[in-house]
């Protein structure tokens, strides 16, 4: 829903026929984007799938995914945020290949920018990216909020004591990649 200022109820702008893949329908959306056209872009989890919903439609149109989950490069699994350039060129987490995909305007298929080499903390690797921006310069910055490492318990004699304990610490981290390096 699009609220204005001042009003109670807002204008439905994606979706509100249920939920289901229809192209009027939305399963589970996650995250929200709008242009400067007023076009909404809204990701969703459970259809796998980006759809951008142009001012006044009845109807969205696929711009990313939408071939069921999986880790072909037309497919994403469990899209967890969107974001838009001034090109058209669509940026998506995707969260269940822990990658970032790019989708340039009217294209059939992405291509993985960054991660996508199974889940870690290296420089190409992610783990639950979940949202992304770009700063006024084109850079994109992700959030990988899913790595996590490990650190042992301080060791304290007890008695009856017959597990240790380990403090597991969530390592989040956020990325930038240059705009010279997502263009390409």
């Amino acid at each position: 829903r699009r609220y204005r200022r001042g009003e109670s109820q807002g204008t439905v702008v994606a979706g509100g026929n249920g939920s289901g893949n229809r192209l009027d329908q939305l399963s589970r959306p996650q995250y929200v984007f709008v242009d400067r056209d007023h076009s909404v872009y809204v990701s969703e989890w459970e259809n796998h799938r980006v759809m951008k919903w142009v001012e006044g439609a009845k109807q969205g149109i696929v711009v990313a995914g939408g071939q069921g989950k999986g880790n072909g490069l037309t497919q994403l699994y469990d899209p967890r945020g969107v974001v838009v350039d001034q090109l058209g060129t669509v940026y998506v987490p995707d969260w269940g290949n822990d990658r970032i995909m790019r989708w340039p305007k009217g294209a059939t298929q992405g291509t993985v920018i960054v991660g996508g080499n199974g889940r870690g903390e290296q420089s190409n690797q992610l783990k639950g990216p979940i949202g992304l921006s770009f700063d006024r310069h084109g850079n994109l910055y992700v959030v990988d909020n899913g790595n996590e490492w490990y650190r042992k318990g301080r060791k304290k004699k007890r008695r009856n004591e017959k597990r240790r304990k380990k403090n597991i610490e969530k390592k989040r981290r956020i990325i930038k990649i240059s705009k010279k390096e997502h263009r390409n």
